[in-house]
């Protein structure tokens, strides 16, 4: 009979010791509370938990990639998107983390989707689709102020997609056709402008030396002759006879 309670003393103190040795990861910490109040923080390794006196609440320190579900946002240009984004936050101060608030994964991912509405909300749909990395930013930054009392730290937002119904699509395809059209017409405009200010130029230089404007006249009917076989009746510059006509005059003159 004794060695029967004893065998079962021996079990109970073996349970006992099983149950109070706890090991813990390197990226893991235990929360720990004496009958029912915040003790300490303990961890990594091995730690020593009294039963029934002591309690503790594991808590990973590592790196959380939260997906947060796709949400209907209208822009403040009264455009109806879906937007889906990911969250990477990680727990700082596994104190608060359990304290302060129930569960920290869950307020983090309801927080997550009242500010992406919220934040996507307060802008139009050109911004959100060419400024993502400024409103990643934000939204961010907003996180991360709610989550510091939770002992949470939020690293970084991602907007994942933006969907837009058919409708959208073809109205922002036109409206990118039209831009494209418009700088097309201002780059030829500005390349007009451009030329007619070079030809001015041009203009006033061989104004000023009757020779050249000469040349230029000859070098014009080469280019035409080297490119067309067909006969090509064009008009000589008074410019050019004018001298043989005043040699006449004279010859006319003094022969009178």
């Amino acid at each position: 009979m004794v060695s029967y309670f004893a065998s079962l003393l021996i079990l109970a103190v073996v349970f006992l010791v099983m149950y109070a040795i706890r090991i813990l990861r390197e990226y893991e910490r235990a929360v720990v509370f004496f009958l029912g109040r915040f003790q300490s923080v303990k961890g990594p390794g091995l730690i020593i938990i009294i039963p029934m006196i002591q309690t503790m609440e594991r808590v990973d320190l590592r790196v959380v990639v939260m997906d947060v579900p796709t949400q209907d946002v209208i822009s403040r240009d009264n455009v109806s998107v879906k937007v889906n984004a990911v969250v990477y936050y990680r727990v700082i101060d596994p104190q608060s983390a359990i304290i302060n608030v129930e569960n920290y994964h869950e307020a983090v991912s309801q927080l997550s989707q009242t500010t992406l509405r919220s934040v996507l909300g307060k802008h139009e749909l050109d911004e959100m689709l060419s400024e993502r990395d400024k409103l990643n930013v934000d939204i961010q930054k907003i996180l991360d102020e709610q989550t510091d009392a939770w002992g949470v730290k939020v690293t970084n937002v991602e907007i994942k997609h933006i969907d837009l119904d058919e409708s959208m699509i073809r109205a922002i395809a036109r409206q990118a056709e039209a831009e494209r059209s418009r700088r097309a017409k201002v780059i030829h405009a500005e390349g007009e402008a451009q030329a007619a200010v070079k030809l001015t130029e041009a203009a006033d230089q061989l104004s000023k030396n009757s020779n050249a404007i000469t040349l230029r006249y000859m070098q014009t009917l080469i280019d035409i002759a080297g490119e067309q076989n067909s006969t090509i009746v064009f008009p000589l510059p008074m410019d050019l006879i004018k001298p043989l006509l005043d040699q006449g005059v004279k010859s006319s003159g003094s022969t009178s």
